[in-house]
């Protein structure tokens, strides 16, 4: 496994539970407002990173006192250990959550299946026909569509989210998304974060972020759709 970075306690990324938050490295998308750029490329071998090991023992110390474990990213459904992390959290005792775009559905059918996770929060970043070039140069849009699905029927906690930058995001857009997952237990808006992204040029030195009048329209859009839709 690839780990970029550890957040060893959490109490508002796994819902219900106190977690620690695994940032696990590489992302086949390349949204302009990631918060997480360092995250976005693989390590090159011996590159920076935390060992799976010396995790685990951190892990193994905190059984009792963490009750879950955020497998976030960068996309953590490209690394072809993931099945494995996941068999020896659920062993430790642990519930996992999984932070993910949705991009490759069969490994989010895999880790249901075989009762690997918990709660699935997958980021819709915009109606299916817009991915291509704004988050990705190549995009399978139908396998995010099926990733949609694949939550909505998974039988776990789930949860469906956005982040909202200027001009990506519109209310059309956000509508669109919303009839989309139409009838999901929970969808949350949030707003892009100034700062640190790993395309800040995409946005030609404006603030992405809408305001938070702009952010309460987008939720009153939304949330006719949805069981409950809520700002972040």
């Amino acid at each position: 496994m690839q780990i970029g970075g550890l957040q060893k306690h959490s109490l508002i990324d796994f819902p219900g539970r106190i977690s620690a938050v695994l940032f696990l490295t590489g992302c086949n998308f390349r949204c302009p407002y990631c918060h997480n750029p360092q995250l976005v490329a693989r390590p090159a071998p011996g590159g920076m990173g935390l060992s799976t090991a010396a995790v685990e023992a951190f892990l193994q110390e905190r059984r009792g006192l963490l009750q879950g474990v955020v497998l976030s990213g960068g996309e953590p459904t490209l690394q072809p250990g993931l099945p494995a992390l996941c068999r020896r959290l659920k062993a430790m005792g642990y519930a996992v959550k999984l932070d993910t775009n949705g991009s490759r559905p069969r490994v989010i059918r895999r880790l249901v299946a075989e009762g690997l996770v918990d709660y699935l929060a997958m980021d819709i970043k915009t109606d299916l026909a817009r991915y291509a070039g704004c988050f990705s140069r190549r995009c399978d849009a139908a396998a995010v569509g099926e990733g949609i699905r694949r939550v909505m029927e998974a039988g776990v906690d789930y949860e469906f989210r956005t982040t909202c930058a200027h001009p990506l995001i519109t209310p059309a857009v956000i509508e669109r998304i919303a009839r989309l997952i139409s009838g999901s237990r929970l969808y949350a808006l949030q707003p892009a974060r100034p700062g640190r992204m790993l395309r800040p040029d995409f946005f030609a030195g404006t603030d992405p972020s809408p305001s938070a009048a702009e952010m309460e329209a987008l939720r009153r859009r939304a949330a006719p759709w949805v069981q409950r839709c809520l700002l972040r």
